[in-house]
Order: structure tokens, then C-alpha cells, then sequence
């Protein structure tokens, strides 16, 4: 097996085209760097606004448990129930 290169030198030199192949190099490196980093940010922050949502959605229901205790003791009958909203669509 003969190597490509004969010397250190000789590879990162690449026969004169060092510029354009360590640019090239470089740029694919930093563009999967950034896209590993962009996709751990971006599913924490996904994994944190379902959370929130759960935390949300926990509070309604157990408001929703309370009012009617509430309203059973007071011998009073509701006349729509209420129930979460899962729609998914956020208020200004």
C-alpha cells in the first residue's frame, strides 16, 4: 500500500489546494457542529414546554375537582361542565 502523501508537509499542504480543502473542512465541520447543538436546544426547549403544558392541564383538572366539591357541598348542580383546554393554541 503506498501512501498518498510522502510528509506531514505534503498533506496539509494538499498539493496547493490547502486553502479551498481546509475551508471546505472547516465549514462542514461548524455547520454539524451547529446543527447538533441547534437540535439538543431546540428539544429541550420542546421537553420544557411539554411540561408545561402537563403542569397546566394538571391545575385545570384539579381546579375543575375542587369546584365541584365545592359545588356538591353546597348542595348546587352545575350546568355545563368544564373541561380543559387541549386545543393547543396560546393567548396573547
Amino acid at each position: 500500500m503506498n501512501a498518498a502523501f510522502s510528509s506531514w508537509q505534503a498533506f496539509f499542504n494538499m498539493g496547493g489546494y490547502a486553502f479551498y480543502v481546509w475551508l471546505s473542512v472547516a465549514a462542514t465541520l461548524i455547520s454539524l457542529i451547529a446543527l447538533v447543538a441547534h437540535t439538543f436546544w431546540q428539544r429541550r426547549h420542546i421537553l420544557a414546554d411539554v411540561r408545561r403544558r402537563q403542569a397546566r392541564e394538571k391545575r385545570i383538572i384539579q381546579s375543575n375537582i375542587e369546584a365541584k366539591k365545592r359545588q356538591g357541598a353546597a348542595g348546587e348542580k352545575s350546568h355545563m361542565p368544564v373541561k380543559p383546554d387541549l386545543s393547543g393554541e396560546k393567548l396573547l
